[in-house]
């Protein structure tokens, strides 16, 4: 049976949390004493009253919970988030349609950045706020911040955290479950802080840096412009916001261990080295394309190689060029990095590193077992074996991943879209990167996207980024079952 109690006190408890982000960006409305505080402080009201009467229903809850509890929980939390987070567009009337605000608030809080509007700086601050804070309370989970929080569940902690976090290697850095997540927030805020801070000693805005950082930590992609990071035109901020998004794709354990001081764990850790790799390769090629194909000289070819790369690799979504009118080889190839993602325990989208190394350790292995029948070939990472059932588990997810993303184009193409910009937006919203291909590419809206296009896109938002098996489990007859 599902826990209903514990499920109502947690959902009360993150609906309150949601109030109170809602009520900051009332205040931004407040200090720039825009039109939009009025929708704020209503959805403020109703959302407090919400949450009130949620957990006064989960009173005396028991604090066991099941793994199917935790699945339950994790999957309504972002769907009711969603839900209340679109008001504020709803009611202030600058996204009057309940299919592009859902669309919209979906895409922030799944990190994705696809956006369907048109004209980004006719926004009001607070919204333009709530658009960046979307992205970053979404970045790391919303159940990593309640537990980090308020560790009150018990033995109900470890369940919740593995149903947002089942990454194939996902590592604790203390032996209780909060002290672990409240770790990971703090890597997570002070590279917040140190980006502020770096992008304003280039020139950028307070407000801008602020949405921009909670954006790029998150792998988001929002941006406060309609033109992203190319209304800028700065190389510094370029270079400034590919680093830090090349850190947010790093599993945050790491990051942990580097401020720790413990370089071993950081030097020695197999999926951290395919990631870098992969990204020196990628640039390597973009650089030189873009040298020889485009008028960019070797610097700026280098600059914007790097910095595409390094945003569709980690599924930031960021642009500071339109590689829509770049050589096809260069925008086929983003195309496929759609598919990538960075590392595990980091706020990244895509199949993630740790199992694409996976799976190129298995095909090697399988062709020497070929030749050498009788061989024994371990597969290890970091010098632990990966045991049969876990590589058959990533197996099962990249079948099940390529799968919904062929049914997904193919029901977009029967909508009526094209092929290119069918398959560039299910992988984009699958992978939770951004921009897609085509007519939805980085200088398009996605507003013209047929309204059944944009449910459906949403969903694949919400199944990439709670990684395909956690959310096709609820729809599942057996997960009802009592037994």
């Amino acid at each position: 049976m599902i826990n209903l109690k514990m499920f109502f006190k947690i959902m009360g408890i993150l609906v309150l949390i949601e109030t109170v982000l809602l009520l900051a960006c009332a205040g931004v409305s407040l200090i720039y004493q825009e039109n939009d505080i009025d929708a704020f402080l209503q959805v403020v009201a109703g959302s407090a009253l919400l949450g009130g009467v949620l957990v006064l229903l989960g009173r005396n809850a028991q604090r066991q919970l099941t793994r199917r509890d935790g699945y339950l929980i994790v999957a309504s939390t972002w769907l009711i988030f969603t839900i209340i987070g679109m008001l504020p567009f709803l009611i202030s009337g600058y996204i009057p349609r309940v299919v592009d605000a859902f669309f919209e608030t979906m895409s922030g809080f799944t990190t994705t950045g696809a956006t369907i509007l048109s004209n980004i700086e006719s926004l009001p601050h607070g919204l333009l706020f709530w658009r960046s804070l979307t992205q970053w309370t979404g970045g790391l989970g919303f159940i990593v911040l309640i537990i980090a929080a308020l560790p009150i569940f018990g033995m109900g902690n470890m369940q919740l955290f593995s149903a947002e976090a089942i990454a194939p290697s996902h590592q604790k850095l203390a032996p209780r479950i909060s002290v672990t997540a409240r770790w990971i927030w703090f890597v997570y805020l002070s590279l917040t802080v140190a980006q502020i801070l770096f992008l304003l000693m280039g020139g950028m805005g307070f407000f801008d840096s602020i949405c921009h950082s909670f954006s790029t930590v998150s792998t988001g992609g929002f941006s406060t412009k309609q033109a992203n990071l190319a209304y800028y035109n700065s190389p510094y901020l370029e270079y400034v916001t590919t680093f830090f998004m090349i850190f947010a794709g790093i599993n945050f354990t790491l990051l942990f261990y580097l401020v720790k001081g413990k370089t071993k764990k950081i030097l020695f850790d197999d999926e951290l080295r395919w990631y870098l790799s992969s990204l020196a390769v990628f640039t390597t090629i973009f650089s030189v394309a873009l040298y020889y194909t485009s008028p960019m000289g070797a610097g700026e070819s280098f600059r914007k190689a790097l910095f595409q790369v390094v945003s569709i690799h980690t599924t930031t979504g960021f642009t500071s060029a339109d590689y829509a009118t770049w050589t096809p080889f260069l925008w086929a190839t983003l195309g496929v990095m759609m598919f990538l993602g960075a590392s595990s325990g980091s706020a990244s989208g895509g199949m993630r590193s740790i199992r694409l190394m996976i799976l190129s350790k298995m095909r090697r292995n399988e062709f020497k077992r070929m030749i050498h029948p009788s061989a024994v070939l371990p597969l290890k990472v970091n010098k632990v074996a990966v045991t049969p059932s876990t590589q058959s588990c990533i197996l099962l997810f990249a079948s099940l991943y390529i799968t919904t993303f062929v049914v997904g184009s193919l029901i977009m193409m029967a909508m009526g879209t094209g092929l290119v910009e069918s398959f560039g937006t299910v992988a984009s919203c699958l992978g939770s990167v951004g921009p897609g291909l085509g007519s939805y590419g980085p200088s398009f809206s996605w507003s013209t996207l047929p309204d059944g296009g944009k449910w459906l896109l949403s969903f694949l938002m919400l199944a990439g980024r709670m990684e395909l098996f956690a959310l096709f489990l609820i729809f599942t007859p057996r997960f009802w079952k009592n037994r």
